[in-house]
């Protein structure tokens, strides 16, 4: 397809592919929808194998922002930006100050923020060229690491789908898989493991998982076993498309959670497919959206009781998607987009609304003017 018919297909208003020789920068910044306010995302750098690919993650992600601000109840519109490179080997100062010179020149319509690959460190170089960055120090003003309010967010909404299958939103006892020994991991195991839970954790890299270890109790098993661990609760916490085709035969679980971004490899096919196995899955943009939480409270003056306060919402969140999907019998993921797309919807009306009123006024002064 022609790239413009991608756009057409996606909803995407905007794609600026950013190339600067001297630093080594070759990046992608989608802008999926504005209706809310001014798109507010990640940046992920990763060795794709190629630009198409590059484009795929940046349209899909930033889509997905778009529902994430929405069913948050934030104002603020889905964009994404994606770095093409090694994390380990090629970051420097100059390729972030001459990332955040490009978010400059688009003059806040994108507004950057960290994602896998990234770090504080990199947003405040890219800080340096430009206010539009987000994920900085507290130090200087900004919110710092995000993933306690992220793995929060996480928490509460299992707590939200336990209580919707069992009729209680205790964890203790519950046997949990978490995949991933990231950050979002190390936190969220600490208030499932302060609750009581059984965990059970897994990560590529063996070193994390032994420093989640090193403080928290938890049964450490190899990355291919997880998906085959006879547990109550899967929380898929590391890349996505890990519910596929060939992982969803091997689930005993009863609830996906967790917070990594597009967990479903195949959103319609294998959203269905998790309703019919009666399993109960939080949709990973509405359970994961604390992260999105905290950076937004950045720009109006950090304060981390506050996001905190925000991100427990995340669990009457869930529970209306819950809801809405078994009323209507559809796909938790229809049904949170389906919530998504009417607040989007009806803040659209407002500003037209608004705009007619405004048009008419104006026009209205002219002729008494007359």
């Amino acid at each position: 397809m022609e790239t413009f018919d991608i756009l057409e297909e996606t909803g995407h208003e905007q794609v600026v592919f950013c190339n600067n020789k001297e630093s080594g920068l070759r990046c992608i910044i989608a802008i999926h929808d504005t209706t809310l306010g001014p798109a507010l995302g990640g940046t992920r750098m990763w060795n794709y194998r190629n630009t198409e690919e590059a484009l795929k993650d940046a349209l899909r992600l930033s889509k997905a922002m778009t529902y994430k601000s929405a069913i948050a109840g934030l104002n603020f519109g889905g964009g994404k930006a994606v770095i093409i490179g090694d994390a380990a080997t090629q970051k420097s100062e100059m390729l972030f100050r001459t990332f955040g010179k490009f978010i400059d020149g688009m003059g806040g319509r994108f507004i950057a923020a960290e994602d896998v690959g990234t770090d504080v460190k990199d947003m405040e170089f890219a800080r340096m060229e430009s206010k539009y960055v987000t994920g900085i120090s507290k130090a200087i003003g900004g919110s710092g690491d995000p993933t306690p309010v992220t793995a929060y967010g996480v928490y509460v909404g299992m707590k939200a789908c336990a209580h919707e299958r069992w009729g209680s939103d205790s964890l203790r006892g519950r046997r949990i898989a978490v995949q991933g020994a990231g950050q979002v991991s190390r936190h969220l195991c600490e208030y499932l493991y302060n609750e009581g839970a059984e965990i059970f954790i897994t990560d590529i890299n063996e070193e994390k998982t032994k420093i989640i270890l090193e403080t928290i109790k938890a049964q450490s098993v190899k990355p291919n076993e997880i998906y085959e661990i006879d547990a109550e609760i899967f929380s898929p916490c590391a890349l996505g498309s890990v519910v596929n085709d060939d992982t969803l035969p091997k689930f005993k679980f009863e609830i996906i959670a967790g917070g990594a971004n597009n967990q479903l490899e195949d959103e319609v096919k294998h959203g269905k497919i998790i309703l019919e196995k009666g399993i109960l899955y939080a949709p990973d943009y509405v359970i994961n959206s604390g992260g999105l939480i905290n950076v937004a409270n950045e720009l109006e003056g950090y304060r981390q009781d506050r996001a905190m306060k925000q991100a427990e919402g995340i669990y009457t969140i869930v529970k209306k998607v819950l809801k809405t999907s078994k009323v209507e019998k559809i796909p938790t993921n229809e049904a949170s987009k389906k919530l998504a797309e009417e607040r989007l919807s009806s803040v659209s009306r407002i500003r037209n609304i608004y705009s007619g009123v405004s048009a008419f006024s104006g026009r209205l002064g002219e002729l008494t003017r007359k």
